[in-house]
């Protein structure tokens, strides 16, 4: 059995005298003591690791898509000045947890040692993804992100981080571009999550009609495609504008799309018609909770992947509209997950088409 709190003495560092370090990195939360590091306010960078820890050399973040957007509103186009919040960020917590948001995205790096109690498999060399949030991962900025130019959310650097033995990551496959494979790593929870939901309704005789809110996106063009392999009855697909329609009509990933603000909620109810059996929602703005219940209907699944959801607003949402329905946190760990994301991307061409389209690249580096 794992001793959860096997703690550090008083340095609470990484190089603190019990080697045995904590399966969960307790031993990295500086304060508050006590909390999980991703609750915790600051966690230690100490770059010297504990034989069940990785270190790896940092090349590029991938920030989550409402930490992005929330902090482009802030500081608009001022690109340095989004650089040194971000830094900022980084500098005081020891990890990068979006204080508004809450909410941090994942890495790219280069293992450079592996301790020899960790479980993850890794070594030195191997290029990976982090599969786990920014929140609770420690990490340590050293070039300033001088080179990220801020107009996307994925940021070149340099520095290290720490992955403990219940972190996950995975090796970047070969045959796709580090910043294509990125995007699919950093929502591959999503159609994973909604590949489980609907393949159960039809293991159950009812296949459902799948409803996905922001489904032009990255998490909403994955989450389509695992519905309909799934064996969705019908998918929808919800976009804000003309544009998106135009985008995932020409990616042929659902029966239907239609055009509605997801944060009105008789909008999305009225441009969906009749209620889905499952919805997803993968819109990156806060308000989209009563829109996802009332479009969806009774006995049915909401599934929320955005992290700018308020859970009190969906559930007291549910209960002002007497809507029986299951509501489900989208965590971003079902196993297999990267898997899948990647199959997807390889043999759905309108999944690779979204994609290419948004990140303008195709082609293996």
């Amino acid at each position: 059995m794992v001793d959860l709190r096997d703690e550090a003495d008083g340095n609470g560092g990484a190089g603190a005298a019990d080697p045995a370090g904590s399966a969960v990195g307790l031993h990295r939360v500086l304060e508050p003591r006590g909390v999980l590091p991703q609750a915790a306010h600051r966690l230690d960078t100490d770059p010297r690791i504990r034989p069940d820890e990785v270190r790896v050399r940092v090349e590029r973040l991938n920030l989550d898509a409402a930490s992005y957007r929330q902090l482009r509103t802030e500081h608009g186009d001022d690109y340095a000045a989004l650089r040194r919040a971000v830094l900022k960020i980084v500098e005081e917590r020891g990890k990068m947890h979006n204080p508004v948001t809450g909410s941090g995205g994942m890495l790219v790096g280069v293992v450079e040692e592996a301790g020899p109690a960790s479980p993850l498999g890794l070594k030195p060399g191997d290029r990976i993804a982090t599969l786990v949030s920014l929140t609770l991962t420690p990490l340590a900025i050293t070039d300033g992100l001088a080179r990220w130019d801020g107009r996307s959310e994925q940021v070149p650097a340099e520095g290290h981080a720490i992955l403990f033995a219940r972190s996950i990551a995975a090796v970047l496959p070969d045959d796709l571009p580090t910043p294509l494979a990125l995007s699919v790593m950093d929502v591959c929870g999503a159609p994973a999550l909604t590949h489980r939901v609907v393949a159960e309704r039809v293991r159950r005789g009812a296949p459902p009609v799948v409803a996905v809110l922001g489904g032009a996106g990255k998490s909403g063009s994955l989450s389509l495609a695992a519905a309909r392999r799934a064996g969705a009855a019908r998918t929808v697909g919800l976009v804000p504008d003309e544009r998106e329609r135009r985008l995932l009509e020409d990616a042929g990933l659902a029966d239907a799309v239609v055009v509605a603000d997801a944060r009105d909620p008789v909008a999305v109810a009225e441009a969906l018609g009749e209620p889905a059996d499952v919805t997803v929602v993968c819109v990156d703005v806060p308000g989209c909770e009563h829109g996802a219940i009332l479009g969806t209907a009774q006995g049915g699944t909401v599934v929320f992947f955005s992290m700018a959801t308020s859970f009190s607003a969906a559930a007291l949402g549910a209960e002002g509209l007497a809507a029986d329905v299951t509501m489900l946190i989208g965590n971003g760990y079902v196993p297999g997950h990267a898997e899948m994301a990647l199959d997807l991307l390889r043999s759905v061409p309108g999944v690779r088409a979204l994609f290419t389209a948004r990140s303008g690249h195709g082609s293996a580096e």
